[in-house]
C-alpha cells in the first residue's frame, strides 16, 4: 500500500481542531501558560510546529556542502569522513601524555589534542611559578625537549594536532617546529590546528601580559607562515568556552563568538593580509550545553551567520566554510553523583553530531572533580565511537535538516545573534565592547536569572538540586603529579633573547632563527619575550567567571558533610507526619527529598496518632530542625498547638510547614511558632542556606 493511499485513510485535522482538543483537556488553563516555553535567549517555543511555520525561510533549499552550509560545509555532511575524536589530554608532564595520547590514538582517538597548563598559556616557563596555583590539568611544556617527549613516536602527517596556544602562537609554534626539525618530520605534514585566541583569553583571565597590538603582530606572522609553509594548518582561535561557562545563552555565545571572529579578521586586514588567506585558517570552538535543539540549532546557525560575514569580506565560498571544533559543556557538570555525567555528555555530544561539528571532546565525567585517569578517559572517548559506529550517526548528512522545529529555531536564533552582533558592531567592535564591560553586563543578565531558576529548581540538576543520594561516596581526588621544575641558564636566556629580539616578529627569517634558538635552549618563556614589544604594558578588563551550573549546591552538601566530620552526625531534620498516608505522604515525600538536597539526614518514624504523640515524639529526636506534613484542610487544627508544644520545650528548634498557607493563616501561624514554609516555589538554595546557617553548619 502507498504512502499515498494509507494517509488518504484518515482524516487530517487542521491545527484549530487540535488546539481545541488540547485547551479541552487542559480544563479552563491557560493554553499559553501550559504549553509555551520562554527559553534564556528570549525564543518562545510553540509546542507544535507546521510546515506553514518555515514556509517563508530562504535557506531551506539549501543542500549540504552549498552556501551559506546551513546543512554542513562538506557535500555528504559526516558521512563524507566523519568527525575527528579529539580528546584533550591533559596529563601534567611530558612523559604522562606520551603515553596517554599513545594509549588513546590505538583505542579510537583520531586527533592529538594537546592540553597545555596554565604557565604555558601564559608564555611562561614551568619553574617560574606563573598561573601554578591554577594548575589541575594540563602539559608543562619548558623546552623543545618536553616537546620531544610528549609527542615521542606520535606521526603528525598521520595524526591532526590540536593545541590551543593561549594569547600568542609564535612561542609554542617554535618549539614544535624545531621538535620535528629534529624528528625529521615536515612542517607541511602539519594538520589541524596550532592557534591563539588574545580576545578569549583576555576575557577569560581578565589581563594579557601585552598590549593587544602584540598578539595580533604574532597571529599575522603565524597566518603568513602557515599559508607558505603548513597549509594544511589552521592557526588563528576563536574560543566561544569563556562565554559559556560564564553562563551565556546560546545567541550570546553565537553573536560574541561571531564579533570576536571579525575582530581578529580587521586587525590582519590591517597587517596586508586578505580575507582568502585569513578565514580558511579560522578555528571555532564551541562548548555544547544540555538543550538538545537549542545546541543543534546553535551550530547551524552559527555556520550560516559566518558565510554571510565571509561573503561580505568579499570571500569565496571556499573561505566561507568555518571549521568548528566542540566541547561538551563544563558548565553542565557536577561534583555530586558524578556519574551522572556521562548521560549528561553523551547528549550534548548528540547535539554537537547532529548540528555539524568537525571535531569533538566529550568531558570525562570526573571532569570537575580531577584529571581524567585511563578510566574515565576510555567512557567519554567510547561515547563517540557508540554514536558514529552503532548509533550510525555519521551515516546521514545534516539529520535534523527539514524538521520543522529545528530550522524555525535555528532561524530565530540567526535573527537574535545577528541582531547582538550588530549591537557590538555599533560599540565598535567586540575589543570596545569588552571594555566597555557591554558583553559581561550582557552574560551577567542571563547567568543571573539561570542562577535564580537552579535555586528553586526550576531548572533541574539530577542527583544535586532534584533526586540526591546523600549517602554516596564521593569520587576520591587523585594525587596531581606535577613535573620536577626545571632551571635555565639565565645568561644563556638572555643571549638568546638579544639575538631574537634583533630581527622582527613580521620578518619571514624570524620563526627559522627561532626554531634555532629553541635548539641552542630557549625556553617558552624566552620566546615569549621575543614575540612582545618592549612596551610590553598590560592589557586589563573585567573577566567574565568561569562557574558550572551546580557550584551554590555543591556549596551546601560540601558544608554539611563538613559538620558530620564534626559533629559524627549530619544535620538532621524530623518530619512531623500526621493524618492518613493520603493527607502527609505527597508533602512528606517533598520535603525529604528538599532537606536531602542541602545534606540534611532526615528522620521520618510513622505517622503520630495525634498531635500530642507527634510533638512529643519531635520534641525527643533532637532534629534542630522539624518540618510539619499534612494537607490543607487538617493544618487548621493540629499546626498552633503542634508549633505552641514545640517551641515550649526548644525555642531553638527551627519550625518550618510544608506547603503554603493563606496570609491570614500565615500570621496565626507564625504567631504560635512557625518559622517559615517550603513549597514548589520556595528558593531552595536560600531556604537550605539559611537553615544550615542558623542551626551552625556554617560555622
Amino acid at each position: 500500500m502507498s504512502n499515498k493511499r494509507l494517509f488518504q485513510e484518515f482524516a487530517v485535522p487542521t491545527y484549530e481542531q487540535w488546539r481545541e482538543e488540547v485547551e479541552k483537556s487542559l480544563k479552563g488553563a491557560s493554553f499559553d501558560a501550559k504549553l509555551l516555553t520562554k527559553t534564556y535567549e528570549g525564543i518562545t517555543l510553540q509546542p507544535i510546529y507546521r510546515e506553514e511555520d518555515v514556509k517563508d525561510l530562504a535557506h531551506l533549499t539549501g543542500l549540504p556542502g552549498a552556501t551559506p552550509y546551513i546543512r554542513g560545509t562538506r557535500g555528504l555532511g559526516v558521512a563524507a569522513k566523519g568527525w575527528e575524536v579529539s580528546q584533550e589530554i591533559g596529563e601534567a608532564t611530558p612523559e604522562a601524555f606520551n603515553k596517554a595520547v599513545k594509549h588513546d590514538l590505538e583505542r579510537g582517538q583520531t586527533t592529538v589534542n594537546l592540553l597545555l597548563n596554565h604557565a604555558a598559556l601564559l608564555g611562561q616557563d614551568t619553574d617560574t611559578g606563573a598561573g601554578m596555583a591554577r594548575d589541575n590539568h594540563g602539559v608543562a611544556i619548558f623546552r623543545r625537549e618536553d616537546v620531544d617527549v610528549a609527542l615521542a613516536g606520535v606521526d603528525l602527517a598521520r595524526y591532526p594536532l590540536f593545541l590551543h596556544t593561549g594569547f600568542v602562537t609564535l612561542p609554542m609554534l617554535t618549539l614544535l617546529l624545531a621538535h620535528l626539525e629534529k624528528t625529521g618530520q615536515e612542517t607541511t605534514c602539519l594538520k589541524g590546528f596550532v592557534g591563539a585566541d588574545p580576545l578569549g583569553t583576555l576575557i577569560a583571565d581578565g589581563q594579557l601580559p601585552c598590549p593587544l597590538q602584540d598578539a595580533y603582530e604574532d597571529m599575522a606572522a603565524v597566518v603568513k607562515w602557515a599559508n607558505q609553509h603548513a597549509p594544511g594548518l589552521r592557526t588563528i582561535h576563536v574560543m566561544l568556552h569563556p562565554y559559556h561557562n560564564a553562563g551565556a545563552n546560546a545567541v550570546q555565545e553565537l553573536a560574541f563568538g561571531l564579533a570576536a571572529g571579525v575582530e581578529h579578521i580587521r586587525e590582519l586586514l590591517k597587517r596586508g593580509l586578505t580575507i582568502e588567506q585569513i578565514a580558511p585558517k579560522m578555528q571555532f570552538s564551541f562548548s555544547i550545553g544540555s538543550q538538545v535543539f537549542m545546541e543543534i540549532s546553535k551550530l547551524r546557525a552559527a555556520r550560516l551567520l559566518w558565510s554571510t560575514i565571509i561573503e561580505a569580506y568579499g570571500g569565496s565560498p571556499e573561505a566561507q566554510k568555518m571549521n568548528i571544533h566542540a566541547r561538551t559543556s563544563a558548565w553542565t557538570k557536577t561534583v555530586l553523583d558524578p556519574y551522572v555525567n556521562m548521560l549528561r555528555a553523551s547528549t550534548e555530544a548528540f547535539s554537537a553530531i547532529i548540528g555539524g561539528i568537525d571535531s569533538l571532546h566529550v568531558s570525562a565525567f570526573d571532569e570537575a572533580i580531577r584529571p581524567a585517569n585511563e578510566f574515565s578517559r576510555r567512557i567519554a572517548r567510547n561515547t563517540q565511537i557508540i554514536l558514529e559506529q552503532e548509533a550510525h550517526l555519521a551515516k546521514v548528512a545534516d539529520p535534523a535538516g527539514g524538521s520543522w522545529y529545528v530550522e524555525w529555531l535555528t532561524d530565530q536564533i540567526a535573527q537574535k545573534a545577528w541582531g547582538l552582533f550588530q549591537q557590538v558592531e555599533e560599540l565598535g567592535g567586540m575589543l570596545s565592547a569588552i571594555k566597555s564591560g557591554f558583553v559581561q553586563a550582557q552574560i551577567e543578565q542571563v547567568a543571573a536569572k539561570k542562577a535564580e531558576n537552579i535555586a528553586q529548581r526550576k531548572d533541574r540538576i539530577v542527583g544535586t538540586n532534584m533526586y540526591p543520594n546523600i549517602e554516596e561516596p564521593p569520587l576520591e581526588k587523585e594525587k596531581f603529579i606535577r613535573g620536577a621544575a626545571q632551571q635555565a641558564d639565565a645568561s644563556n636566556q638572555a643571549t638568546l633573547l638579544q639575538s631574537l629580539q634583533q630581527t622582527r616578529i613580521t620578518s619571514p627569517e624570524w620563526i627559522e632563527q627561532a626554531v634555532q634558538a629553541v635548539h641552542a635552549g630557549a625556553t617558552l618563556r624566552t620566546l615569549a619575550k621575543a614575540v612582545l614589544s618592549a612596551e610590553n604594558a598590560p592589557t586589563s578588563v573585567r573577566p567574565l567567571r568561569k562557574k558550572r551550573a551546580a557550584e551554590a549546591f555543591e556549596g551546601l552538601r560540601q558544608r554539611a558533610d563538613q559538620y558530620r566530620e564534626n559533629n559524627g552526625h549530619r544535620p538532621t531534620v524530623y518530619l512531623a507526619s500526621m493524618g492518613a498516608l493520603a493527607k502527609h505522604k505527597a508533602r512528606a515525600d517533598f520535603s525529604a527529598e528538599f532537606f536531602a538536597v542541602g545534606g540534611f539526614a532526615v528522620l521520618r518514624p510513622a505517622p503520630a496518632a495525634s498531635v500530642e504523640e507527634a510533638a512529643a515524639e519531635a520534641i525527643a529526636s533532637g532534629a534542630s530542625v522539624v518540618a510539619i506534613c499534612s494537607d490543607d484542610e487538617s493544618y487548621p487544627s493540629i499546626v498552633v498547638p503542634f508549633a505552641q508544644r514545640i517551641k515550649a520545650a526548644r525555642p531553638e528548634v527551627v519550625l518550618l510547614l510544608a506547603g503554603l498557607p493563606g496570609t491570614e493563616q500565615m500570621d496565626e501561624y507564625r504567631a504560635a511558632g512557625v518559622d517559615d514554609w517550603i513549597h514548589v516555589r520556595t528558593n531552595a538554595y536560600q531556604m537550605l542556606h539559611d537553615l544550615q546557617e542558623r542551626i551552625g553548619v556554617m560555622s
